[in-house]
This record gives structure tokens, C-alpha cells and sequence, in this order.
């Protein structure tokens, strides 16, 4: 593992959210793409966070989701409050990978979600993947190390 690769990992963004009566499906618990829409939420604050947003803004640049993954441990249900952790775990030329962690007020803070997202940072003025800028690596790398 590369220098850079070992300072990621640290959970440096984390958000509440509330869960409402709306979230909940037939099977009386909250929906899978519930927890989908939680994590893009600590995403979005996390891309904010180190200046991604700020790059999309002015250039155009940007990033795009490639895949992603969930494992569901254990159900939620209205009332709780759950908190999204989330963290970068690994930068590539263009590529990153970042992990969520999901836990629950109501099972004492207990994780009740894992994921995985799989993203490209993409130029959507030529439609292309592009190399992520070194200083955005910095920004995520500076981002990480203010958990510890």
C-alpha cells in the first residue's frame, strides 16, 4: 500500500438523519434505496467538504458513480435517528472508492448498513474520465487526517 493510501480510511464525515414514517415499505421497515439515498446525502457533504463541489462548479469536472454496494445487517424503522459515516478508502488515477457506515439511535449505535460506492471523477464537458488533480487528492488526504 502506497503512502497515500494509508492515510484514508478515518471517517472524517458523518451526518444525522431522521427516519420518517415515508421511508418505511409494506414490509414495515425502511426500504433498501432509503439507505442509498442516506449515503449520497454524506457523500454529497463529504465532496463538499474537500472542494469537489467547488470543482464541478467552475470546471465542470466532477464525479459520476460507477457501481456500489450495500449490506443490509439489520432493519430500521420510524421513530430513530440514524448517522451516516463516511470515508474515502481509495484514490486512483481517476477512480475512488469510498465506504459508509450506518448506525442507529435506536439500537444504541449499533451499524446497522455497510456500503461501498465506486467513482469516477468524470469531465461532463467532453464526456470522459479525467486523472484526479493532485490537489483534490491533498484536500481528500488533509479531509482524512482531520478525524484523527
Amino acid at each position: 500500500m502506497d503512502e497515500l493510501q494509508e492515510g484514508l480510511g478515518s471517517w472524517p464525515i458523518s451526518c444525522e438523519v431522521a427516519v420518517q414514517w415515508g421511508d418505511m415499505d409494506a414490509f414495515n421497515h425502511v426500504n433498501h434505496t432509503v439507505f442509498l439515498t442516506w449515503m449520497e446525502t454524506a457523500r454529497m457533504r463529504y465532496f463538499s467538504s474537500c472542494g469537489l463541489i467547488e470543482l464541478m462548479d467552475e470546471t465542470g469536472i466532477g464525479p459520476i458513480l460507477a457501481g456500489l454496494r450495500a449490506d443490509y445487517l439489520h432493519p430500521v424503522t420510524f421513530p430513530d435517528t440514524i448517522t451516516v459515516h463516511t470515508t474515502v478508502t481509495r484514490i486512483g488515477v481517476s477512480s475512488f472508492d469510498m465506504g459508509y457506515r450506518v448506525t442507529s439511535s435506536a439500537r444504541d449505535g449499533e451499524t446497522v448498513a455497510t456500503g461501498t460506492v465506486f467513482g469516477v471523477l468524470y469531465d461532463y464537458n467532453s464526456n470522459k474520465s479525467v486523472q484526479i488533480p493532485e490537489e483534490l487528492k491533498s484536500r481528500v488526504m488533509e479531509l482524512e487526517s482531520s478525524s484523527g
